[in-house]
């Protein structure tokens, strides 16, 4: 089975997000573009949004025992 959405996709996505925010940000665009540039954004934070439900959804299975929900803090390799 082929898999929908990878991180890198995601990553491009939200690179791609902040340059339209920063373009919409400027001021500059005419209206026609901002609109489009606007509609560009939702997308692709819709996008965004939904590759995070996905990861969500998958840890919450990687946690998952015996039937339950085990939550566990998450902790990152710079804590001591």
């Amino acid at each position: 089975m082929a898999r929908k959405k990878t991180t890198p996709d995601f990553e491009h996505a939200l690179a791609e997000l902040q340059t339209l925010v920063e373009r919409l940000e400027n001021g500059e665009l005419s209206l026609e573009d901002s609109l489009t540039t606007f509609e560009q954004g939702i997308r692709l934070s819709r996008e965004c949004q939904s590759a995070l439900l996905q990861a969500e959804q998958k840890v919450q299975l990687l946690l998952e025992r015996d039937g339950e929900l085990s939550e566990a803090p998450f902790s990152t390799d710079d804590e001591a």
